[in-house]
């Protein structure tokens, strides 16, 4: 029950979330494809979105983990809300993490996010280039690395708050895809 008074204070809309929240829940299992009580770690930013997300596979009966990436010095953004994995935003999937029920790690990628992402980004950007780093963070640290900690934690599945869809390709294997509403 955990998990329903968590989505309900976060969307702060209980009569809409209690009336669709038997739909939800079997939207999710059908998406999901897999047996209920499967493990799925789901990537916990702190924000409403991944934490729906964990909190709606929890209520769905999955074993969920939470994992929520460091990926700088929590110093300056300690404090900062929004500055991504890092600061507040760690503490708030944490807290997300308690109020739903269940586990959670911060996992230290800092050493991973300056090689696969900021020195290439300042490489870039001397070469007179317009970087973005999120999307390299996205194909690099937030998405393969993390694959691999879902993998080793006995994970059958990882979710996220991002809102991608799966596909699978002409050569059968699984791809990541603009996602859409509906």
């Amino acid at each position: 029950m955990a998990a329903m008074t968590l989505v309900e204070d976060i969307c702060a809309i209980p009569n809409i979330v209690r009336t669709d929240m038997d739909a939800a829940v079997e939207s999710a299992r059908a998406a999901v494809g897999l047996p209920v009580g499967a493990r799925i770690v789901a990537a916990m930013s702190g924000g409403v979105d991944s934490t729906v997300v964990a909190a709606l596979l929890h209520k769905a009966g999955y074993d969920v983990v939470g994992v929520t990436l460091q990926l700088y010095d929590h110093g300056a953004a300690l404090k900062k809300k929004g500055a991504c994995c890092a600061g507040q935003d760690i503490h708030d999937a944490r807290l997300a993490a308690d109020m739903i029920g269940i586990p959670h790690y911060v996992l230290d990628y800092e050493s991973r996010f300056k090689d696969a992402v900021i020195d290439q980004f300042a490489d870039s950007y001397l070469k007179g280039q317009t970087p973005v780093p999120c999307i390299r963070c996205n194909q690099t640290v937030k998405f393969r690395d993390l694959l691999d900690v879902a993998r080793d934690l006995g994970a059958e599945a990882m979710a996220t708050g991002h809102y991608v869809r799966r596909a699978v390709g002409a050569d059968g294997a699984a791809d990541v895809v603009a996602g859409g509403h509906g």
